[in-house]
């Protein structure tokens, strides 16, 4: 998380400092030791020093004198470390080696005992999601084939559409090397997104090359037909969904542009893909089309059109009644803005976490660098500190060596610890979590504190402080990324649809779809991952869409030759077994990734994208054809050159 924070936030900018002035990093794993002895506790405490990519393990040693007994020394202080039998390490981890380490930490530990922190969770979450999204991939394509044979007519149907598709999967996969790197979530999950928002593209061109197919005998003049009748379906559809992805790469956090640029470019390369290499391949091969032909699996929809026209009235009232409380129910959730809550207790790093919590309690380090020179200032600095309740101790300069001490006194490995040419380093151990309201007001008050002694030049960082600033930045790309996503949407609908009213009404249905979706777990109690909140927005405007301008290209389409009663019936009957192809496909996919997944972040996202694109559905069929009905007349007269038939 904290890699992706903006270059200038204080967090940043203090952790650059500090690796440019000292060796040793933030503690960012702790493990706890159960049933030790101080002599063994140190015993352990040196076998992870010796830890390749272990810079740092601090423990009671580095902040008493230890050969004095533990009685007759301060109690809040020797239980930071030590408790009934059970020793609590604080363990820095070089970034580049955290997989190896962490799992050469565990061998020594044993599973009988802990380890959590930003390290343990990066690692784990790494390996384990890599082999869980590989697992839903390989279900998620299995679905999608099934789907295809049943919602297409020839059994090699499918075959096209998934070479189209694997085409561009592998080409926007191998193409993410112009980034340099990415981060493992957009690699793990941008594969499967892509297949999941792009798969409607190819399904709507073939079935229109089989209507057109009926009209001439000649297969590449059917492919031309099917090309000029759905590319502006497609091409808005294809936009609509990029610029939902590209508007992630305006965020400052730096894991929209992470996620939205390669899945952009994912989604480009599905529409080239779609409009080049489809037809060719579906041209080279319609011969194969016509011998594995079949009788249509799925049942007609001519009923279900029928059913909508007579209850999509009272459903467009409902729509326009839930429209404002799903709005303000989806801005009132309560937030996760960190990864310390990703992993559940069902999970073994969850489990270690309550183990620590439960004997330690809530604990985190913050790393404070302020100017070297004034031990006297560092001493009311750090009496100040101590005053906060949270404050559990503080390894530095004037607590561990003592102010009245020259630095010429200490040896050079436990001078270097403490300070550098240009800062002197507190090491701070505060009984707090690493988010939440306290967490946050913890934050501002040791800045504010260090300021006040310091008013330049200070620097504070730490885990909850870099969740603090990640808080902030997140919340403010929120209505940024929002508003250019919906504007650019509504841009693009204007200039294909060539109407003012159609525009609104579509991207109205998708976004109380997302509302209705965001506001589930506020009404369920819920705690969301803001991030998750942040990119399903996107995410959910951008491939469902898709189904509306379907919908409503379509019933354009019929209104030429018919009045709106007998059109909208005839729009869903025509249009339903693509979108539900599509739909059912975003539908699975997003609820494995929520139920196949133990990374909660991951997992949250994919439960948002499954039940959204349910929500999408259930307006694009039950409510949009009511929309276009009420609305036909104002449709009519803001609508360029478009010539629709009298009502009767």
């Amino acid at each position: 998380m904290n890699d992706y924070l903006p270059d200038d936030s204080k967090s940043t900018v203090s952790l650059d400092v500090m690796e440019k002035e000292f060796d040793g990093g933030i503690p960012n794993a702790r493990v706890m030791i159960n049933n030790v002895t101080v002599p063994e506790a140190l015993e352990y405490k040196e076998k992870i020093e010796a830890v390749k990519g272990v810079s740092a393990v601090t423990w009671l040693d580095d902040s008493i004198d230890i050969t004095q007994p533990l009685e007759t020394i301060d109690r809040k202080t020797v239980e930071t470390y030590y408790k009934d039998s059970t020793a609590l390490l604080s363990v820095t981890i070089e970034e580049e080696s955290i997989l190896t380490a962490v799992s050469d930490i565990r061998d020594i530990i044993g599973d009988e005992n802990s380890m959590s922190g930003s390290a343990v969770s990066t690692a784990i979450s790494t390996e384990s999601t890599v082999v869980e999204i590989r697992r839903i991939a390989i279900i998620a394509v299995i679905f999608v084939i099934i789907v295809l044979l049943f919602t297409t007519k020839s059994w090699f149907e499918p075959v096209i559409i998934m070479v189209g598709l694997g085409v561009a999967l592998l080409i926007n996969a191998g193409s993410n090397i112009i980034f340099g790197e990415i981060s493992f979530v957009t690699n793990a999950a941008g594969t499967i997104l892509q297949l999941a928002v792009s798969l409607d593209y190819s399904v709507f061109l073939l079935h229109r090359f089989e209507e057109c197919r009926k009209e001439t005998s000649d297969p590449k003049e059917a492919m031309i037909n099917a090309l000029c009748r759905s590319t502006s379906s497609i091409l808005s559809s294809g936009l609509t969904t990029v610029i939902g992805f590209l508007a992630l790469g305006l965020m400052r956090f730096k894991i929209g542009p992470d996620l939205g640029l390669a899945l952009a470019k994912g989604v480009a390369i599905s529409l080239i893909s779609v409009f080049i290499f489809v037809p060719c391949l579906t041209l080279l091969t319609y011969r194969f089309l016509d011998k594995t032909n079949h009788r249509p699996l799925m049942p007609k929809f001519d009923r279900f059109g029928k059913v909508v026209s007579k209850i999509m009235i009272p459903m467009s009232v409902i729509f326009a009644i839930v429209i404002i409380p799903s709005y303000l129910a989806s801005n009132s959730n309560d937030f996760y803005y960190g990864s310390s809550h990703i992993f559940g207790t069902e999970t073994q790093l969850g489990s270690d976490i309550q183990k620590i919590e439960n004997t330690f309690g809530k604990q985190d380090t913050y790393v404070i660098l302020v100017p070297e020179g004034s031990r006297e200032t560092e001493q009311k600095l750090s009496a100040e500190l101590k005053s906060l309740p949270q404050v559990s101790d503080i390894i530095s300069y004037v607590d561990t060596v003592g102010a009245e001490i020259p630095s010429s006194y200490l040896d050079e490995k436990t001078y270097s610890l403490l300070c550098s040419d240009n800062y002197s380093r507190m090491v701070v151990s505060v009984k707090a979590d690493f988010e939440g309201k306290e967490t946050f007001d913890l934050v501002k008050q040791v800045r504010e504190i260090t300021e006040k002694y310091y008013p330049e030049d200070s620097y504070v960082a730490g885990e909850g402080v870099s969740t603090y600033d990640l808080m902030e930045t997140v919340t403010s790309d929120m209505i940024k990324v929002n508003l250019i996503a919906v504007g650019a949407v509504f841009i693009v609908l204007l200039l294909s649809l060539k109407s003012v009213t159609l525009p609104v009404i579509l991207v109205l249905a998708i976004e109380t779809a997302i509302w209705l979706n965001i506001a589930l777990p506020y009404f369920m109690s819920n705690t969301v991952f803001y991030i998750a909140y942040l990119i399903i927005s996107s995410i959910q405007l951008g491939a469902t869409v898709d189904y509306a301008i379907l919908m409503t290209d379509r019933y354009i389409e019929y209104r030429h030759t018919m009045p709106k009663k007998e059109a909208v019936p005839k729009t869903i009957s025509s249009v339903a077994v693509s979108i539900l192809t599509s739909g059912s496909v975003l539908t699975v996919v997003g609820l494995l990734l929520g139920k196949m997944t133990s990374h909660g972040l991951l997992a949250q996202l994919g439960m948002f994208i499954g039940i959204g694109a349910i929500f999408s559905l259930v307006i694009v069929f039950f409510v949009l054809p009511g929309l276009l009905y009420i609305f036909d007349g104002v449709i009519r007269k803001t609508t360029r050159k478009v010539n629709l038939v009298p009502n009767k």
